[in-house]
């Protein structure tokens, strides 16, 4: 049974988070809140883990609760719940986009949905925020702002370097900032 709500939840997730790996966080939280599989404090750790590590966020983050709660076979099902609406949509899209992409509604649909996904971006940072720069008291922690000030001005400053850089210079400064 645990093995289906995998899926399900997953499955939920992939159809309805639009924008990529970080519009899954919201939905996330929820899943946290009401199955109990993780607690924030390790959502936190997951998204960490899944950002430094090769692949989609989503995916690592449905990779890393289904192997959690139930183990490979977890691992595997989450992460199928999580890329099976993808698929079934770009198949659908694929043999139906041709005959309407230039259509005023299609247009229209997709200049709505821009939007939308920012709502969830700014939504997961909002949720994340507190846990990153907050103590358990609720003092604010030095280390991880001026860790992520030194970042974003770095970032600001040399914007043409690789991604990758980017990610292994937070994964050192969260190192050190513990």
């Amino acid at each position: 049974m645990i093995l289906l709500q995998l899926f399900w939840e997953f499955f939920k997730t992939g159809l309805f988070a639009i924008g990529g790996g970080m519009a899954t966080v919201p939905f996330l939280f929820d899943i946290s809140a009401r199955t109990g599989w993780f607690t924030t404090a390790e959502l936190a750790n997951m998204i960490a883990i899944s950002e430094s590590t090769p692949g989609p966020i989503g995916v690592n983050m449905a990779t890393y609760v289904g192997f959690e709660t139930a183990g490979i076979l977890g691992s595997v099902i989450a992460t199928l719940g999580l890329v099976a609406p993808s698929i079934i949509i770009i198949v659908i899209i694929a043999k139906l986009l041709d005959a309407f992409a230039e259509k005023p509604v299609v247009k229209t649909v997709f200049k709505y949905l821009r939007p939308a996904v920012i709502g969830l971006l700014l939504f997961a940072l909002w949720q994340l925020l507190p846990l990153t720069f907050l103590g358990a008291d609720n003092n604010l922690l030095w280390a991880p702002v001026i860790a992520f000030a030194v970042l974003l001005f770095c970032m600001l400053k040399w914007k043409k370097v690789h991604p990758i850089f980017w990610i292994g210079a937070g994964a050192i400064f969260g190192i050190i900032a513990l």
